[in-house]
């Protein structure tokens, strides 16, 4: 991409040297007000790419950055290509004053030139980013479990698994790694873990473990192998009468079968010296809510998790799979991206699916972000015409698009990026 003006007399869009890697740090720093030790700093790097990462520039000062990365994610249908978005900071003394509006424009146009037909980040405030378009995909469970909570009498057991503890953590990784990747396709959201981000996963910087322990692993096998892990670090404490009042932190679990899943969740929650369990990073649909005898001890909350833009229409629609046979006109509102802007017939079948421009009239008018947070397939679409956001023009039009675009699993990216 070649260096350009933005909206802002005397700013220039373009992509970062890897020269200027202390000066994008910075402007990361300050905008969010964190200061990162040298091992975090280090992941930080391994996992940028420079030639798709846009500075914004005041004169020689660096103002604002936005990183993108490759991604194969899991859609409703299998593994796409999808750019994570992330890095997205502004120094606080050009906070609006048009920098972060240029760096996501551009960022989109350029997705769009190199045929890139998804976006996906993690917000830290959620509010920005649907005015450039991202609807919200997932959701994110948190729950506060108390420890040795019953499980229900219908909970599986499988006598052949056993579980092991590895330490350090990192021993573990192939393992993990072999798991991971056999849940990755089964999924939405998720996406494939490279290198640079098992390092971010399994790195044990002091700094960073927030009050808790060292990493922690277990894995639940059996004589074929490895079926599921738990990584989790535990906070200790006791009560002013010395009673134990631990707290275990859920990291990253999965499972590869029912079995293994709740004997990863009978550990965690029967660690010794632990009063309850926090594990903030699950997906809704978390079977943990139908392991447990009392469903109410989960004490569970949400949260929206990522958003995701729908950058080409026509690509985006193609790409993925869906539920059920629909054949829909849709008029798409864009006003960041205009080339989605206007009517396009979207037909699905057990052949796959088209989307094409047309001229026909449309059945459903709605903005660009409401594909997006219905793309991985965890949103319907009624609540939206209700709120006001999307309008059917032929009855049971929205109906039919939402069932086709809904999906069985709930979409969830796991980690953040």
């Amino acid at each position: 991409m070649n260096s350009e003006p933005s909206t802002r007399p005397g700013m220039v869009i373009r992509p970062i040297d890897e020269s200027e890697w202390r000066a994008w740090l910075d402007v990361d720093e300050e905008a969010f007000s964190e200061d990162n030790s040298p091992a975090r700093a280090d992941a930080f790097r391994s996992l940028l790419e420079f030639d798709r990462s846009l500075g914004a520039f005041d004169g020689d000062l660096l103002a604002g950055v936005v990183a993108g990365l490759t991604f194969t994610m899991t859609v409703p249908g299998g593994p796409k290509p999808v750019c994570g978005v992330t890095a997205v900071a502004v120094l606080p003394s050009h906070r609006r004053r048009g920098v972060l509006t240029s760096l996501m424009r551009r960022q989109l146009e350029g997705l769009h030139e190199s045929g890139e037909p998804v976006a996906a980040l993690y917000a830290t405030e959620a509010a920005i980013y649907q005015r450039f378009g991202y609807g919200r995909a997932t959701d994110n469970l948190f729950l506060t479990i108390p420890a040795r909570s019953p499980f229900a009498a219908h909970a599986p057991v499988d006598p052949s698994l056993r579980l092991r503890v590895v330490r350090p953590a990192a021993e573990a990784r192939a393992d993990l790694q072999k798991v991971f990747d056999t849940v990755l396709p089964t999924r939405p959201g998720l996406y494939a873990r490279n290198d640079a981000k098992w390092n971010i996963l399994m790195a044990d910087d002091p700094d960073h473990r927030r009050g808790g322990s060292a990493l922690r692993c277990v894995i639940a096998e059996d004589d074929a192998g490895p079926r599921g892990y738990a990584l989790f670090r535990v906070k200790p404490g006791f009560t002013e009468n010395d009673v134990p009042d631990g707290e275990l932190r859920v990291v990253d679990l999965f499972g590869l079968d029912p079995a293994a899943y709740a004997l990863l969740w009978r550990h965690v929650l029967d660690r010794d010296l632990c009063s309850r369990v926090r594990a903030p990073i699950r997906p809704v649909d978390d079977p943990i809510m139908h392991l447990l005898a009392e469903p109410r001890l989960l004490n569970a909350g949400f949260v929206d998790e990522m958003w995701v833009r729908v950058v080409d229409v026509d690509r985006a629609l193609a790409a993925r799979a869906y539920a059920a046979p629909v054949d829909v006109v849709l008029d798409v509102q864009d006003t960041v991206c205009p080339w989605n802007a206007g009517r396009w017939r979207l037909s699905a079948g057990a052949g796959g699916a088209v989307c094409a421009r047309t001229t026909d009239p449309a059945d459903v008018e709605l903005p660009v972000s409401v594909l997006g947070a219905a793309y991985l397939g965890g949103r319907t679409l009624g609540a939206y015409q209700a709120a006001g956001v999307v309008r059917e023009t032929r009855p049971g039009a929205l109906r039919a698009l939402s069932a086709a675009m809904a999906w069985d699993v709930a979409p969830w990216g796991g980690m953040i990026f």
